[in-house]
């Protein structure tokens, strides 16, 4: 039987190189040690953008994010490097901070200033007019606490396998359910100025103040400031968002790709979080022998314990330190005993 010829990827040469505002980078040396690398991320290129940077800086192509942002926002991004990769589905949970601007007015169909904005209604343009500050800071108490929240439809939720946002750009309709999120914070920071936003060939008046928001792993500012409009009952969407905060990590802590170019190209390591740093700082702790620390390795269960953690912090899963201040295991209580649920540091 004859054989099928082999047909060769065509390859788009049509489709421009995208330029990053960080130019070429060098490769590292040697792989970046186990831990978090915290960036600062600028406006303009996704999360996995900077996945991208960071996989030739670092020299490894083990990088995971705990948490995308949007490629008009900014801010702190945390990235895993090696073994610290395998925290990453408990760190993606940890509560975030943000700050915002927000544009009464006018909506969009990706809750921010990217997406294409809809024309106000005779209504929606009554009810802005009619706005006054204490309606703002009412509707901003009442979106605060425990509240359920609607995904941005523009967004990396998955639909049967799909990104929500490839599917929108494929044209398909689509409907996220409610989620309960908790806002602990959702204040207006700044006075409420006018201004005004081009739909189309109109001009169309707006009111924008900033804000600052804490709130709970998997909620959606943009979405808030959608919710917020309507309970206004005008469009809304957001002009600016920065993350400042992921648990308790600080985006004045954070690198900028340029700099951390520059440490790897004057031939510097990419400086680092390690990995029982991380562990202490986001988890609950457990103090155990080094006997004990050999039976989580082998993924056995050990004697009960109550673990030390710090205000706020989850009281599960605990982390399990050996003598050394080594991080061991991610434990559980599990019948009267500490369950091994993630093998961090195998025995030697």
């Amino acid at each position: 039987m004859a054989r099928k010829p082999r047909h060769k990827r065509i390859r788009e040469i049509d489709r421009p190189r995208r330029v990053m505002p960080w130019g070429d980078l060098p490769r590292g040396a040697e792989p970046v040690a186990d831990g978090l690398v915290l960036i600062d991320k600028p406006a303009g290129v996704t999360s996995h953008d900077i996945v991208g940077a960071m996989r030739r800086l670092g020299a490894t192509r083990k990088v995971g994010h705990t948490g995308t942002l949007d490629p008009m926002a900014t801010g702190l991004l945390t990235l895993a490097f090696g073994r610290a990769t395998k925290l990453v589905q408990y760190l993606t949970g940890a509560d975030k901070t943000y700050v915002a601007r927000i544009s009464l007015g006018v909506g969009s169909d990706t809750d921010d200033a990217e997406g294409v904005f809809y024309l106000p209604d005779r209504a929606q343009i009554m009810a802005l007019n009619a706005i006054s500050t204490a309606d703002i800071d009412q509707a901003i108490t009442e979106l605060t606490g425990r509240i359920m929240q609607v995904p941005a439809t523009v967004s990396a939720k998955k639909i049967g396998g799909k990104r929500a946002h490839d599917l929108v750009r494929e044209g398909e309709t689509v409907e996220l359910a409610a989620e309960e999120i908790t806002v602990y914070r959702f204040e207006r920071t700044s006075v409420v100025t006018d201004g005004n936003c081009q739909v189309a060939e109109h001009d169309c008046a707006t009111r924008e103040f900033d804000v600052v928001v804490a709130a709970s792993a998997g909620t959606y500012i943009r979405a808030l400031a959608r919710d917020l409009g309507a309970k206004l009952g005008v469009g809304a969407h957001l002009t600016m968002l920065r993350r400042t905060h992921v648990g308790s990590w600080n985006v004045q802590d954070g690198h900028t790709i340029e700099a951390l170019r520059d440490v790897v190209a004057g031939g510097g390591a990419v400086p680092i979080i390690g990995i029982d740093q991380v562990c202490g700082e986001a988890f609950s702790r457990v103090e155990v022998t080094d006997d004990e620390a050999v039976r989580l390795g082998k993924g056995l269960f050990i004697g009960y314990q109550e673990p030390v953690r710090k205000q706020d912090m989850n009281k599960w899963p605990a982390c399990a330190f050996n003598s050394a201040g080594q991080a061991v295991a991610l434990v559980s209580k599990r019948r009267g005993e500490l369950k091994p649920d993630l093998q961090i540091r195998l025995p030697e």
